[in-house]
């Protein structure tokens, strides 16, 4: 729509110039920003993303290991749990013969 009023065609030609200016003005903030933001997460010294899933699936794989040697340790534990207690007791068998053996032996000497 056009007007006969020569005041408001300039003012509408200066309003759309200066949103263009401003749109670039804008675009030049954005790009000098993301430019700063870069170099400072650059020395950082941060993962990247790649590395970061990398060490995550890392990660997962070896607690899942872990997971499975826990169990597999376990049953081991159950499988060898009754020869360990009958080894235990015979242990404790010879080693109380062997002590009251000690003991009297000592005691003869002292009383001879």
């Amino acid at each position: 729509m056009q007007t006969d009023n020569k005041l408001l065609d300039d003012l509408a030609r200066v309003a759309a110039s200066a949103i263009g200016t401003l749109q670039g003005v804008r675009d030049e903030v954005e790009a000098r920003l993301r430019d700063q933001f870069e170099r400072i997460l650059s020395s950082m010294d941060l993962v990247t993303r790649e590395e970061f899933d990398a060490v995550k699936a890392m990660a997962a794989a070896a607690r899942h290991e872990n997971d499975a040697l826990e169990k597999r340790i376990e049953a081991l534990e159950k499988s060898s749990a009754p020869t360990k207690r009958r080894a235990a007791s015979g242990g404790k068998a010879k080693g109380t013969a062997a002590a009251k053996k000690r003991t009297t032996g000592s005691a003869r000497r002292t009383s001879t």
